[in-house]
């Protein structure tokens, strides 16, 4: 064991401000000072007999050649003492201290007293006895080689809860037998046991139920009566170890709903979430899925929950165990939830659970049509949200469901006209004149879409209202009562007049303006194109459907009216922006058709389009069914006629990957030591992550292997001493470059001659982006009078991609996360692949995104590619890239691909290390 490695256990916190007591200090208090004074001294006392204790467990104990020095049989005697001590902390302490104690010689003298403090009247002196009885039985069996029997009978007298839970403990892993005796004479006391017991107890049922499946039967009653313990992690545990115990339906029922239950009464959301990732678990194996759907409605009561990561986590659980069964109890819990958002105050993540719900009942009436029905009038009220995104899903739905689901036209319509005149954001205002543009198909609907148009655009013609407006010249229902003239003398002796109407007047228009005309004076010409596009389609359907002539030609004009007079109000000053050229030409092409009215114009107006949007559903559809199968494939088990069959009897231990520990995996978990399986590829091996931070012919030389956990990265540096000096004070020195933090300075130690030692540091980080570490090695050379030695190390490089995770998110999602991020990184294509797919997959290997483009947008060639990619790192930040590349073809079939790869995050770092990454990654392409 090296210098640097021979450290304490034993955690001493001084506050900062006070100073150690000194001896004489200390027996003036006792002997002359006040009771508080004494008291005081006698707390100092066992300040100092901590720090004597530490200083015992560090001090060398042998001489070099491993003998026990002399003086130890003087520090034996006074351990002897201690534990005989009146004090129960002293004894405690002595005790916990003789744990970490690795001599033998130094504990057999002790062995007598510390039996004795198995019967001390005080709690905490037997507990610490029981520890220090089972550290040396299992480093020293010859010194106590009756301790699991001294402890057994120890454990059935004792009535202390921690007493009995390190008895117990120790039984297990020392003589399990006897654990098992002690617990079978006890088990229908168990559920009145303490929970660090019951913990104890559920930890030794797993073992022993995986060790010997034959004992499932004996305990799996216990385990069910731990569900109703009162602690919720015993509840926790027992409820993992009986899934892993049982595949019957009522035990994945009565562990699923201790879940919920953990779920709903923990606070913590940190909680809610792990226990939530549980019960994702459990539905995705295939046998549980079916006993999980029945009780989605008590999943749903997660729901009360404020918390967004939480809510949305439940609603997708419950999407994917809806079924024909419960899909309509789901769709009325959902609507309640729905109603619920609307009446209170509202909050971002308010806006946010209401467009989860949207898109939930929206895939629940995509996969269950007659559910379609009863959403649709709750849903469409939110049209005239003010939130957009809410009352975008909510559009989308719609038009989804009016275009697969010809018996609900007539009630989408209804509902669509009732809530026109509410709606309150330009974006859904065209999306809903496009659905009545394109769905209206009887003469009362169409005559009912031109009335709520002129409605919502007010008196027209609209250049003509709003000048009259100006100069006050209104007819009389918009008018207000204005107050009588009021004559006024200014300073210079004239007349002045001022009118109660023309100084109110501003705000009163302001506030009665219909909607339509407010976009349009707003100058947002967009929606008129729409608009222009909707009433050719009207007309278009009219003039069919009506015969009479004097009819057809009354609607087409007036039609025609609403276009003109909305590009005689673009081209005028009135609005904040002039229209658009393409506004323009888009409401000039919608007059020319309407004015000659041609069958192939009507056919690409009132078909094309329909049949446009019925391919993209069609596909969109397809797209999701694939990605299920893909799914249900991954979670079938299936089993070829040639598989051999495995019997656990005849299984090695190494083979058993489904009976591995989970309580050992869960505290390796816990410590950052997670054991990841090595890909089978041997450069993706440990070896590969070495580096090497000194040259051969150094004095010291030094590598490192960079250990990437989640939130920390732990170095663990092989220093070798080349020369045949000894080398004193060697100390590895670092520093971090970018979001990075050294935990602690490395320990210096000595090397003796060609000599090596490990040296472990930690750093932290705190977000994605490129980080160096660099530093040196000083040391001294041993009788040399020089100044200190120093060896710069390379720098090392942490990876971007250890920290970023593919991930999905929706079109909608992707353009608004690219219209907010601010931080923007063009790269520029620079390769030496000739392959437009190629380089797209290479780019999608090296930065760990995900492409959101759909394959069959990518499928062909035509001599250029855009495509969106996704990723999020594990701090829970977005990157966003667009790659837009072509195909020279002028320059010859051997010519690279070049474009641009355009990367947007929120994070300056996060934008620049992706960018690094993708200029380093596509160099290294070699044909």
């Amino acid at each position: 064991m090296t210098a640097a490695e021979n450290v304490c256990y034993t955690l001493i916190n001084v506050s900062s401000d006070s100073e150690p007591p000194s001896e004489v200090s200390l027996k003036t208090d006792l002997e002359k000072g006040e009771i508080k004074a004494k008291t005081e001294a006698l707390k100092k006392d066992h300040t100092i007999k901590k720090l004597l204790l530490v200083f015992w467990e560090i001090v060398p104990k042998t001489t070099p050649d491993g003998k026990l020095l002399q003086e130890m049989i003087l520090v034996c005697d006074a351990y002897r003492k201690d534990l005989q001590h009146p004090n129960e902390f002293i004894r405690g302490s002595t005790l916990r201290f003789l744990c970490k104690l690795k001599e033998s010689e130094l504990l057999e003298p002790l062995m007598p007293a510390i039996r004795a403090c198995l019967e001390h009247r005080h709690s905490y002196v037997r507990r610490n006895a029981v520890l220090a009885i089972y550290t040396i039985y299992r480093n020293f069996e010859h010194l106590i080689p009756d301790a699991p029997e001294l402890i057994h009978d120890f454990l059935v007298n004792e009535k202390d809860a921690s007493c009995k839970r390190n008895a117990f403990m120790m039984l297990i892993h020392a003589d399990q037998d006897r654990a098992l005796d002690y617990l079978s004479t006890c088990i229908d006391q168990v559920h009145t046991f303490g929970d660090i017991l019951q913990l104890v107890i559920v930890e030794l049922i797993y073992k022993v139920c995986h060790a010997n499946p034959s004992e499932r039967a004996r305990f799996i009653r216990c385990i069910y009566n731990l569900l109703q313990s009162s602690s919720p992690a015993v509840k926790y545990e027992a409820a993992g170890t009986l899934v892993t115990l049982s595949s019957a339906p009522t035990a994945i029922k009565a562990a699923a709903q201790c879940y919920i239950d953990l779920i709903i009464k923990e606070s913590d959301n940190n909680v809610k979430l792990i226990v939530l990732d549980r019960l994702i678990e459990l539905k995705d194996h295939p046998t549980h899925e079916r006993v999980l759907q029945d009780l989605v409605m008590d999943i749903l009561r997660v729901l009360t929950t404020p918390d967004l990561e939480v809510r949305k986590k439940t609603l997708q659980l419950a999407l994917d165990l809806v079924s024909s069964r419960n899909v309509e109890e789901l769709v009325i819990v959902l609507k309640k939830e729905v109603i619920k958002t609307n009446n209170v105050t509202e909050h971002e993540d308010t806006d946010k659970y209401r467009q989860l719900l949207v898109r939930t009942l929206h895939s629940c009436s995509v996969r269950f049509p007659d559910m379609a029905a009863n959403v649709i009038p709750v849903l469409m009220e939110f049209l005239s949200d003010t939130n957009e995104a809410a009352a975008a899903d909510v559009l989308e739905f719609v038009r989804e469901a009016i275009q697969r689901f010809d018996s609900l036209r007539p009630l989408i319509i209804e509902k669509m006209l009732e809530v026109f005149h509410a709606i309150k954001t330009v974006k859904i205002y065209r999306g809903a004149l496009w659905i009545l543009g394109e769905y209206c198909s009887t003469k009362d609907d169409i005559q009912n879409v031109m009335t709520e148009v002129r409605r919502s655009l007010g008196e027209i013609p609209i250049v003509e209202n709003e000048i009259k407006k100006e100069t006050g010249e209104v007819k009389p229902e918009d008018e207000v009562s204005a107050a009588p003239a009021q004559k006024l003398v200014t300073e210079m002796g004239t007349y002045v007049t001022q009118s109660a109407l023309s100084s109110s007047r501003p705000s009163k228009k302001e506030e009665d303006r219909p909607p339509l005309r407010g976009f349009l004076m707003d100058g947002d010409f967009y929606v008129a194109a729409s608009l222009a596009t909707t009433l050719t389609k009207l007309a278009l359907r009219y003039v069919a459907i009506v015969q009479d002539k004097k009819k057809q030609n009354s609607f087409v004009a007036e039609a025609m009216l609403i276009m003109v007079t909305v590009l005689h109000l673009g081209k005028s000053s009135l609005p904040k922006k002039p229209i658009t050229d393409d506004d323009v030409d888009r409401i000039s092409l919608c007059l020319k058709v309407l004015s000659e009215c041609s069958p192939l114009m009507n056919d690409i107006f009132n078909k094309e389009c329909r049949k446009s949007l019925s391919h993209m559903l069609t596909i969109r559809l397809e797209e999701e069914k694939l990605s299920q199968k893909k799914e249900s494939e991954k979670r079938n088990v299936t089993v070829q006629a040639d598989d051999p069959i495995s019997f656990m009897q005849l299984t090695a231990k190494n083979e058993m990957t489904s009976k591995e520990d989970q309580f050992q995996l869960s505290l390796l978990a816990a410590m950052g030591n997670t054991q990841r399986k090595e890909a089978a590829d041997p450069l993706a091996s440990k070896l590969n992550k070495v580096t090497q931070l000194t040259g051969f012919s150094d004095p010291v030389y030094a590598e490192a292997y960079v250990h990437v956990n989640q939130y920390d990265i732990v170095l663990d540096v092989l220093v070798v001493n080349q020369t045949s000096d000894t080398l004193q004070n060697c100390t590895l020195e670092l520093a971090t470059l970018g979001d990075l933090k050294l935990v602690e300075k490395p320990s210096p130690l000595t090397l003796a001659p060609h000599d090596f030692a490990n040296i472990k540091a930690n750093v932290k980080v705190a977000s994605t982006e490129n980080g160096i570490i660099f530093g040196n090695i000083v040391y001294d050379v041993s009788g040399a009078a020089s100044d200190r030695n120093c060896v710069v190390l390379s720098d090392i490089h942490i990876d971007i991609m250890d920290y970023i995770q593919p991930a999905s998110c929706t079109d909608a999602e992707f353009r608004q996360m690219w219209a907010e991020f601010e931080w923007e990184n063009k790269v520029t294509v620079n390769t030496n692949i000739i392959d437009l797919n190629e380089y797209l997959q290479h780019i999608l290997k090296s930065t760990n995104m995900k492409c959101l483009t759909p394959e069959k947008a990518l499928s062909g060639f035509c001599g250029f590619m855009a495509a969106n990619l996704y990723a999020r790192s594990i701090f829970g930040e977005d990157a966003l890239a667009n790659v837009s590349i072509e195909k020279p073809i002028h320059l010859g079939p051997d010519a690279p691909v070049n474009g641009h790869i355009r990367i947007r995050a929120k994070s300056q770092g996060m934008a620049l290390s992706l960018g690094d990454k993708i200029n380093l990654s596509q160099k290294k392409m070699t044909i």
